[in-house]
C-alpha cells in the first residue's frame, strides 16, 4: 500500500516526463488552494495564475533531478515555493526591501527551506533574459543557424543546406565563430 508521500512521489515522476494527467492532478488538486491565498494576500486572480505556473515551472526542473524527493507534500513545497514567490513580486513592487514576515512559514514549516530553489530558478531566469538579449544583439545569420542548430536539432548537413555552405564542415566552423560571438556578447551584458 502506497503512503501520501509514495504516491506523491509516483506523480512528481509521472510529471517530470511530462505527463499531461499527472500536470492536470497537481493542477486541480493545488491552484485553488494557491489562489485563495494570493487573492486574500493582496494578488488579483491574474497575479495568482503567473505565481502558480511559476511555481510548476520551478517543481518541473527540480522534478527533472533524479535525487529529488519530496520531504513533504507536494502541497506544501509548491504552497511554499508560491508564498516565496508572491513576496519577492511585493518587494519588487515596492522597490523597497522587504523581508519575510518572521511567522513565514509557521502554519506550513518549510517555506524558507524551498527559498533556495526559487532563487535558482530566479538567476536561471536572468541567465536566460540575457541570452535573449545577447541573441538579439548577435543578428543574422548567425542567431538563425544557432537557432537551427540547438533549438530545432538540425543536423550540419541540414543547416549547410539550408544556409548555403558549401559542405557541413563549413557550417560547423561557422557555428562555432557564432558562437564565440554570442559568448563575447553574452559576458558583455552579464557584466552590464
Amino acid at each position: 500500500m502506497y503512503k501520501p508521500l509514495d504516491t506523491e512521489q509516483h506523480l512528481l515522476a509521472e510529471f517530470a516526463l511530462g505527463k499531461r494527467a499527472a500536470t492536470e492532478k497537481i493542477y486541480n488538486h493545488h491552484f485553488k488552494i494557491l489562489s485563495g491565498w494570493i487573492l486574500k494576500n493582496g494578488g488579483s486572480a491574474s497575479d495568482a495564475a503567473d505565481i502558480f505556473q511559476e511555481s510548476m515551472v520551478i517543481l518541473y526542473e527540480k522534478a527533472q533531478n533524479e535525487d529529488f524527493r519530496l520531504s513533504c507534500k507536494l502541497g506544501t513545497y509548491l504552497f511554499a515555493i508560491s508564498k516565496n514567490l508572491w513576496y519577492k513580486k511585493i518587494e519588487k513592487q515596492s522597490k523597497q526591501p522587504f523581508s519575510l514576515p518572521s511567522n513565514a512559514g509557521a502554519d506550513e514549516g518549510f517555506d524558507r527551506e524551498y527559498e533556495d530553489d526559487i532563487n535558482v530558478h530566479a538567476e536561471r531566469e536572468m541567465h536566460y533574459e540575457q541570452l535573449n538579449v545577447a541573441l538579439e544583439q548577435l543578428g543574422e545569420p548567425c542567431r538563425s543557424l544557432l537557432n537551427a542548430f540547438y533549438q530545432q536539432d538540425k543536423s550540419m548537413m541540414e543547416i549547410s543546406d539550408e544556409f548555403g555552405y558549401t559542405n557541413p564542415d563549413n557550417a560547423k566552423t561557422q557555428k562555432y565563430k557564432c558562437l564565440a560571438r554570442l559568448r563575447k556578447i553574452f559576458y558583455g551584458v552579464q557584466a552590464k
